[in-house]
């Protein structure tokens, strides 16, 4: 399991607008594709500079392409980096303000300190 990269995909693709609509519409695609072409470039690199052992294990592969945050903070994504991409996502099938944000605590809200490690 790989906090780094599981965090990685959550940054990479909150930052990208037409990345957080293409994992909104097609998850499995987008987390393939992601995992294939973006996982080993190492951020803020030169053009060309890539690891080549990054992966991510079958459990964080589901949770992403399930979109299950709960999950992916059970995990050790950032809560952070999980609210602000599923904001982008999620927050506009919603009616009332906040909304999203008030499901999200309350599908985290089982959880006690100590919360799950989320230090990469």
């Amino acid at each position: 399991m790989s906090k780094y990269l599981l965090n990685k995909f959550l940054f990479t693709v909150d930052r990208d607008p037409s990345l957080v609509e293409r994992y909104r519409s097609n998850p499995v695609e987008t987390v393939a594709w992601w995992e294939s072409t973006m996982a080993n470039e190492i951020l803020g690199a030169h053009t060309g500079e890539a690891s080549t052992w990054l992966a991510f294990t079958d459990i964080e592969r589901d949770a992403l392409a399930q979109h299950d945050y709960v999950r992916l903070f059970e995990l050790g994504a950032h809560p952070f980096l999980t609210l602000t991409l599923f904001i982008a996502m999620f927050e506009r099938d919603y009616a009332e303000p906040l909304a999203f944000q008030k499901e999200y605590a309350a599908r985290l809200s089982h959880f006690s300190l100590p919360y799950p490690d989320i230090a990469t």
